[in-house]
């Protein structure tokens, strides 16, 4: 039988440069064996099990889509072990590291400022970015551009619906597991988006400028931003976001995503845990028997009214607000 490889001091973790390896005693024997694999030049990382990984959302296994996010971020935590102090991640690569639910590229986004070289390896693509036009930060132990400038960067590739999807995802108000407002983990604002857009000559700026006027703070998934836009498109009035629903003594119903307050129809969107998830499922009903109580209809979508091959969700809405008493102008 083979002898299994020596175990790797623990410091290093599951990935690590080779740089880092040889100053912690590993021999370049070691760092050949086949437990390790080689994404890019001067790192090493365990080899990941097949079928890794879950749903961020209900732990359920990750979908195709959800694999490839996962994965940019598996490899961009790899590169960021051997990246010099010059680089940090970008584009798409960024986006994703921030937590946005945007399709990766084919390669890791990484920048330099100029004049500075952009990087060359495999695996990458290596840009040089004007100093004025990018701010970075650390995040999660990794060098990337702010949310804002990752935001405006991506103007140059993404369309208008895109971007106003990825900005409303950006500035964004978290809630705790009460359901209470978490200003500070918000990630930027749309002052910041506009400053990061108009920071000088970028390519794209005619997508961005339009955007920003689309972006509204509340959305809480790509899904809700697409059914405001596509609703706003077909002449439906502007709803509420993430609006707290109370009884006529003040107490809390429950929080809708969309809500039209004066009509008092409120629209909930919803993935497939609150299928799958039992004590997810007895709180809709809860809390939709509370709404009903005080006068509320409540739409419930899913993404295959939303974004089917034949959507009707915007015509499901509508049908409920004329029902309420509204009068299209």
């Amino acid at each position: 039988m083979p002898r299994r490889p020596r175990p790797l001091p623990e410091s290093l973790g599951d990935a690590f440069s080779v740089a880092a390896a040889r100053a912690a005693g590993v021999s370049p024997n070691r760092l050949r064996t086949k437990d390790l694999e080689s994404p890019f030049h001067g790192t090493r990382a365990k080899t990941a099990p097949e079928g890794a990984g879950t749903n961020a959302e209900d732990g359920s296994p990750p979908s195709p889509w959800e694999l490839a996010r996962q994965n940019e971020a598996r490899r961009a935590a790899i590169f960021g072990t051997a990246m010099t102090s010059r680089m940090f991640f970008a584009g798409r690569t960024a986006a994703i590291l921030q937590g946005a639910s945007i399709d990766p590229g084919p390669d890791l986004v990484v920048g330099v400022f100029s004049p500075a070289r952009a990087p060359r390896h495999a695996g990458v693509r290596g840009i040089r970015v004007a100093p004025k036009l990018a701010n970075v930060r650390m995040h999660d132990g990794l060098r990337m551009t702010t949310p804002a400038t990752t935001w405006a960067m991506l103007g140059a590739e993404l369309t208008v619906r895109e971007l106003a999807t990825l900005g409303d995802s950006f500035v964004r108000i978290p809630r705790d597991s009460r359901g209470g407002l978490q200003p500070r983990q918000r990630i930027a604002t749309i002052p910041q988006l506009e400053r990061a857009a108009l920071a000088g000559r970028r390519v794209g700026v005619a997508k961005l400028r339009q955007a920003l006027e689309l972006i509204r703070v509340g959305s809480a998934s790509p899904l809700e931003t697409e059914l405001r836009l596509d609703a706003a498109a077909d002449g439906l009035p502007e709803p509420d976001l993430d609006v707290e629903i109370r009884d006529g003594r003040g107490r809390l119903l429950g929080i809708s995503e969309v809500v039209y307050r004066n009509l008092k129809v409120a629209v909930e969107v919803e993935g497939d845990h609150h299928r799958t998830d039992r004590n997810q499922w007895n709180r809709d009903i809860d809390k939709y028997a509370s709404y009903a109580a005080e006068g509320w209809e409540v739409v419930r979508l899913t993404s295959a009214h939303i974004r089917g091959e034949r959507p009707r969700a915007v015509a499901i809405v509508r049908a409920a607000l004329l029902r309420h008493g509204w009068v299209p102008g």
